[in-house]
């Protein structure tokens, strides 16, 4: 009788698999963590980015996971299995039955010469007033399963819809020994909750100045006329520009959400790496933004899921997707503008 495979899982429909992972589709490959209780997929942009999409086994109809069997006598347990897979190939098998979509992933936001359409993805996600992750909106049905037999053996996705049936296998490798950018959730600078169609149309705006970097500043108490507590400041061949968000208590649905900031704090990043979480931006409703006292930015996206046929707010789920980014040093910083190119992706 043939072992049971260590992963089985069953979706109603690719779309959400597909829409949640062009979040993360920066790099061309990924690495596959299976658990109990869900699959994490991460990438990375050298040391200093990291992103990863958190697969809850809520999210399937169906979710068996098999606990791999020990290495050796010796061993009480077995770790759970690590793999990589090509990120590139995962997202065209779950495009096979996609219907058209203007943000494809040629446009890889931060990444190519060919700028993603943030405002494309804000007007098809946020004003058509539809669910992007609904199978009925999109007029997209059918099924999608994953199963992993065991260390070797490739991924197998097999898609249905309607008549028609596809299986691809696709090829998982040794994961390459990676440690995640330390984040100290314990000492934080700065933590506030903002609607992330504010953060899109922010970094949209400052896009068309072409800056190498940006600035992340944060006070508790207010000395500008404006009254700004956060403020993103970027500048470029074009000029300079501020986008100042204050924490508005008088209004029923303040920007800020939240706000902490003990101290009065200030990072610097890479611009194309905070550009590069735009397709997030665009499929999430709301985003956590934390620094922590190194200056380390992490950028949690809530993105809203349907679960068995209901929208998250009427019982249905959600998902999250993770950014961490490490802040420019002094010596990195000044080095240049970029003139819209960029290294070739891993």
């Amino acid at each position: 009788m043939a072992a049971s495979p260590l992963l089985s899982a069953v979706t109603s429909s690719s779309r959400q698999l597909l829409l949640l992972l062009r979040c993360i589709s920066f790099a061309k490959k990924a690495q596959v963590r299976i658990s109990p209780e869900g699959i994490r997929i991460s990438i990375d942009e050298g040391s200093i980015m990291e992103a990863f999409v958190f697969l809850e086994k809520a999210l399937f109809t169906t979710y068996k996971y098999q606990t791999p069997q020990p290495r050796s006598a010796q061993d009480d347990s077995s770790d759970p299995p690590v793999f990589e897979i090509s990120m590139t190939a995962l997202l065209e098998i779950l495009n096979i039955f996609s219907l058209s979509d203007p943000t494809t992933s040629s446009k890889r936001p931060g990444f190519s010469n060919e700028p993603y359409d943030a405002n494309t993805a804000h007007r098809l996600h946020r004003h058509a007033g539809l669910n992007a992750f609904s199978n009925t909106t999109l007029g997209i049905t059918g099924t999608c399963s994953l199963t992993y037999e065991g260390e070797g053996s490739p991924l197998s996705i097999h898609m249905s819809e309607s008549d028609v049936t596809t299986t691809c296998d696709l090829t998982t490798y040794t994961a390459d020994s990676t440690e995640e950018i330390p984040f100290n959730r314990d000492h934080l600078a700065l933590k506030t909750i903002i609607r992330s169609a504010n953060l899109l149309d922010s970094i949209t705006e400052l896009s068309s100045l072409n800056p190498a970097e940006i600035t992340i500043q944060a006070t508790p108490n207010p000395s500008r006329p404006s009254g700004a507590n956060f403020t993103f400041t970027a500048s470029g061949p074009l000029g300079s520009a501020n986008v100042e968000f204050t924490q508005d208590t008088s209004s029923d649905t303040p920007i800020l959400e939240t706000f902490f900031c003990p101290t009065k704090t200030e990072a610097s990043f890479k611009f194309s790496l905070i550009k590069a979480a735009q397709r997030a931006m665009a499929s999430a409703t709301k985003v956590s933004l934390r620094l922590d006292e190194e200056g380390v930015l992490s950028l949690q996206f809530l993105v809203e899921m349907e679960v068995g046929g209901v929208v998250a707010g009427q019982g249905g789920g959600v998902a999250f997707v993770d950014f961490r980014v490490v802040p420019l040093v002094d010596d990195e910083r000044g080095n240049g503008v970029e003139d819209g190119s960029s290294d070739e992706e891993m």
